[in-house]
């Protein structure tokens, strides 16, 4: 089933590498995506002016635009943060970045996993976590593995995960997936939290700082207030926003936060 998305608010590389997933894979051709979240499988294309879904039924059509968040209007977004120049710049050279809506225990996981990490490790330990561990799902577009449940991970020991190479984090996947099983976390509790709570809920899980617990609230529960910070983002802010992040970025610091990423990261490469 082929699905026409119509936008320019959307650019697959973009979005797709921008290190906010990590279970998407470039066609042979180069042309398109194959990505699963849960037990779905997307083809997806772009085009001039959208994207082109293909999917195995019509019935996967709304989790599909739910994952890239077709809910959020961007250009309204993109003309409010127009207030800032800095902003303004990053976000009209980035505008087809979108915040993806991820499955929560398999967020969780993979920014534990990116700890320290680089994105081709990060991607090579979660495949090598899904291919031993998760279930094994047919498309015509390729097979692909599901991502593990937390039951699943939790009934694992640390030599069980060896596989993986996934050094210090293997002690936190297993604390986290052990905290979900037995109910002491519930991700589906945190969509009805405030940001701040759900931010220091996440905190109690082993090896869950900041950073971490930021990605998971923007990037699995769309909490936009979250302003994950990593190096390049700490440069930025103490470049141009010493004084405190401007106004205009109102509630949604995620997205001008993955704007103000890709604009430094290339232009600082290019310099």
């Amino acid at each position: 089933m082929r699905y026409y998305f119509e936008t320019d608010c959307l650019d697959l590389k973009q979005t797709l590498e921008s290190g906010q997933c990590f279970r998407w894979k470039k066609t042979e051709d180069g042309g398109s995506y194959v990505g699963i979240s849960e037990a779905h499988i997307l083809k997806i294309t772009q085009t001039d002016g959208g994207a082109v879904m293909e999917m195995r039924d019509e019935s996967e059509t709304d989790f599909w635009l739910h994952y890239f968040d077709c809910e959020t209007d961007y250009d309204s977004v993109i003309r409010q943060f127009s207030a800032d120049k800095v902003l303004k710049k990053a976000a009209e050279e980035n505008r087809g970045i979108r915040i993806l809506r991820q499955e929560p225990f398999e967020t969780l996981i993979s920014f534990i996993i990116s700890q320290n990490n680089n994105i081709p490790r990060i991607i090579g330990i979660i495949d090598r976590l899904c291919e031993n561990f998760g279930e094994r799902i047919e498309s015509p577009f390729g097979d692909m593995y599901s991502f593990p449940g937390a039951e699943k991970l939790a009934s694992l020991a640390p030599d069980d995960l060896a596989p993986l190479r996934a050094g210090f984090r293997t002690r936190y996947i297993l604390d986290a997936a052990k905290k979900v099983a037995e109910g002491t976390v519930d991700p589906d509790a945190i969509y009805n939290m405030t940001y701040d709570d759900g931010k220091a809920y996440l905190k109690t899980i082993t090896g869950v700082g900041d950073k971490v617990a930021d990605c998971v609230l923007l990037f699995a529960y769309h909490k936009t207030e979250a302003f994950p910070s990593d190096v390049w983002i700490k440069r930025v802010v103490a470049e141009y926003y010493s004084d405190g992040l401007p106004e205009c970025m109102g509630e949604y610091k995620g997205i001008a936060q993955q704007y103000l990423f890709e604009y430094f990261r290339k232009h600082t490469n290019a310099d």
